[in-house]
């Protein structure tokens, strides 16, 4: 029997809030001592009350409304109870049955085809304290808790079960994790915890309405712990279905070292939680103009972004998309141009710009785990470069060279430049010469061209290009070479 693979993702993200979600105390913990950042309130402490962190509640407005949501006029606050070590008061004061947004989709683009995807809901909560678990090679083993994280501001992004496949999964995670950098609510940083997804994965029988028994899987924590927990779920629970044995509907947690899913417990359902309204905080009333001024402050967003950097710039969509995945990168790139001294045609310096931050700066990026808005090199230094390679001051090779001192320094690329001598070789005497000098020592791939061996003329201007240290100008190697070669 054929089985389709149904997902559906619940996105934790935490804010970018200065305080709490129901007190002052600071939200910015992740470097604090442990226990620091606490007060009464998130110390769930009896007799205290919360208050509600506007700044939160807009920020989540913000949200619901780039992802096509509905805005609730009413919304409130439930108390979610459930005994874990991490929860300090017994419960967690969530929302339930009025979220502040609904019914909205995100578009994902998977193999050049688009899909809408459902939103069931946005809402907000509060998040739990951090247990670490401690196991002495000379002891028992032991917990710690660390109070600093609860309390601060959760927004849940609950989607609907209209993923097919763990790749799909992937393009939906990455497109919501980007609209959240944009709006700038939260750092969705992944491994420090502030972007968390758990996942609901059942098969059912093609053709049939009802799935098999769900699973939620937990504990992943990149883009790629999330398609291999998939990727494994999908085909353990098919096994298991072809096997006749009887699916449960549980949670499981990912094992990144291992590869595998583990059961950790039965699912629960929502009347295990015994929601209801909080009774500390008043229910609120979403003003029609107040949602319409947050809606005023979206910034454009990534798709908007992208389609305007194909019309404008005249790049490619391929290119567009890259650019434009991360908020900082598009930032970057059109500092740049805005920097950049126009020498070849506006869509030519685009393009090359968008080429040297694809290519040399993003592996750079990538092999240093920086972010863009922490390089050492500045839009304008970067256009300095250019500018140079443009002039035909320096040479592609050589400009490598010197945007790698670049980055790790910080220094200007006509300092380093200088410092090394990199600057190109123009001169036609001096070029001339070492054309001269290669053609002699090389007699078979002279007369290899002379042949019609295209081949060999490269081969000769990599040996130009050698002597030369990459600072000759290429075309003027070629031109001579030639020249050269033809008078032979």
């Amino acid at each position: 029997m054929n089985y389709e693979t149904i997902i559906g993702l619940e996105v934790h993200a935490q804010l970018r809030t200065r305080s709490k979600m129901y007190c002052r105390c600071s939200a910015d913990y992740a470097s604090a001592p442990p226990n620091t950042h606490v007060c009464p309130v998130c110390l769930g402490m009896p007799g205290v009350l919360p208050t509600i962190n506007q700044q939160a509640i807009e920020y989540t407005i913000m949200t619901a409304l780039a992802l096509n949501c509905a805005i609730s006029e009413y919304t409130k606050f439930d108390r979610k109870n459930y005994p874990y070590p991490d929860l300090m008061k017994g419960y967690q004061i969530s929302q339930y049955d009025a979220p502040i947004g609904h019914h909205g989709w995100l578009t994902i683009e998977t193999d050049g085809q688009k899909k809408q995807v459902g939103i069931t809901r946005v809402h907000l909560e509060e998040d739990v304290a951090k247990l670490l678990h401690r196991t002495p090679a000379d002891g028992e083993a032991y917990s710690l808790v660390d109070v600093n994280r609860s309390g601060v501001p959760l927004m849940e992004i609950v989607g609907e079960p209209d993923l097919r496949s763990p790749e799909e999964a992937r393009h939906y995670l990455i497109k919501l994790h980007s609209l959240l950098q944009y709006l700038d609510v939260s750092t969705a940083n992944m491994e420090e915890g502030s972007f968390r997804c758990d996942a609901n994965i059942s098969i059912r029988p093609e053709g049939k309405p009802e799935s098999l028994a769900k699973v939620e899987v937990k504990n992943m924590n990149s883009f790629r712990a999330v398609y291999r927990a998939l990727e494994y779920e999908a085909r353990r629970q098919r096994k298991a279905a072809e096997e006749g044995k009887k699916l449960v509907q549980e949670t499981r947690g990912w094992l990144e070292e291992k590869g595998v899913t583990i059961a950790q417990r039965s699912k629960e359902y929502a009347h295990d939680y015994r929601y209801f309204p909080e009774p500390d905080l008043p229910p609120l009333v979403l003003n029609r103009e107040w949602v319409e001024a947050m809606r005023s402050k979206l910034p454009e967003l990534p798709e908007a972004r992208r389609n305007r950097f194909v019309a404008e710039y005249d790049l490619s969509l391929y290119d567009a998309n890259l650019l434009t995945s991360s908020r900082a990168m598009a930032d970057y790139f059109e500092a740049c141009l805005r920097k950049k001294s126009y020498r070849l045609s506006a869509a030519k310096s685009a393009k090359m710009v968008a080429n040297w931050l694809l290519g040399e700066s993003s592996r750079l990026l990538n092999v240093t785990n920086t972010e863009i808005n922490d390089s050492k090199i500045s839009p304008g230094q970067l256009c300095q470069l250019l500018d140079l390679i443009e002039a035909g001051s320096i040479s592609a090779t050589s400009a490598k060279q010197v945007f790698a001192e670049m980055f790790s320094t910080g220094k200007d690329a006509t300092d380093i430049m200088t410092q090394k001598g990199l600057s190109q070789i123009s001169d036609t005497h001096e070029v001339a010469d070492t054309v001269s000098r290669v053609i002699i020592a090389n007699p078979q791939p002279v007369a290899d061209y002379k042949a019609g061996k295209e081949q060999a003329l490269k081969f000769l201007v990599g040996q130009v290009m050698k002597a030369t240290g990459g600072r000759a100008d290429p075309k003027l190697v070629n031109e001579l070479l030639k020249k050269k070669v033809e008078e032979e």
